[in-house]
């Protein structure tokens, strides 16, 4: 018991390492001084224009106007900015200290309104049915306990409140192509042992401080399992680039593609009403 306890608090610690020297997608502002107008412009601009230009429409950022939102791993504010500019009364909480006053930072730049607090996902500081919404994008596949997690989001939705989700995708090309295919059996890492939570932890969200994250995916089965206290639950697949399908990704068509992306994506994306 102590064992899988001191495990998770490790896991956790190193999460909040990780990304307090590397905030999510800072990367790609880096042109510009960190924090300025100009540097959240970039990053915002590369995330729904190059990286998920789907991502403004399915996420529904203007459709939450009035709406107490809360965003779990709200990172440096980027998708909880969206939120608030589309009239949503916006919270966001994050493991991270250093992202909460990022967000913080970010939200004053634009002169945006919003409430921010460090918290752990899995013990959210909030009444029962604080929110009509609640939002997490790519962090509860970090967390030990996602399945609780979870059971905090439905804690914290009021009846008939919205969920929506993020989590990795088992089915993906990225899974099975970088992951299993390209790492595991051809760079022999399965064949040594190691399993695919091992591997991916070694490849996906590393940053040059040697932070090497928890990391899970889920099948769409497994993610309406997950959800299975809320009443209704939609599940959909997207994120995928043509650079990842590699030749085929420069001739096949838009619409091959689009149906690609929506079968064999990086991302499940999970709706879920209480």
């Amino acid at each position: 018991m102590n064992e899988n306890r001191d495990l998770v608090v490790d896991e956790k610690q190193r999460a909040r390492e990780q990304w307090s020297h590397d905030p999510a997608g800072a990367l790609y502002g880096r042109e510009h001084e960190f924090g300025t107008r100009e540097f959240f412009d970039a990053v915002e601009r590369h995330r729904y224009t190059e990286y998920a230009p789907w991502m403004c429409e399915v996420m529904g950022f203007n459709k939450f106007a009035l709406a107490r939102l809360l965003e779990i791993g709200c990172g440096m504010g980027t998708d909880l900015l969206q939120f608030a500019r589309g009239g949503a009364e916006v919270t966001g909480v994050d493991l991270t200290a250093r992202s909460i006053e990022i967000s913080r930072q970010h939200f004053g730049v634009y002169g945006a309104r919003g409430d921010f607090a460090v918290s752990d996902c899995e013990t959210l500081p909030f009444a029962d049915g604080s929110f009509e919404v609640v939002y997490s994008n790519g962090v509860l596949h970090h967390t030990p306990d996602t399945a609780g997690a979870v059971r905090e989001i439905h804690r914290v939705l009021r009846p008939g409140g919205l969920a929506r989700v993020m989590l990795y995708h088992r089915g993906s090309v990225a899974y099975w192509g970088d992951i299993i295919l390209r790492h595991g059996l051809l760079g022999g890492e399965l064949l040594r042992g190691d399993s695919p939570a091992e591997i991916m932890s070694r490849y996906v969200e590393v940053n040059e401080s040697g932070g090497r994250p928890l990391v899970k995916v889920y099948s769409r089965r497994e993610a309406r399992k997950l959800f299975s206290m809320f009443r209704e639950v939609k599940i959909q697949v997207e994120q995928l680039t043509r650079a990842e399908l590699f030749i085929l990704g420069r001739i096949i068509p838009e619409a091959m593609f689009r149906r690609l992306r929506r079968s064999f994506g990086g991302n499940v994306i999970i709706t879920a009403r209480k």
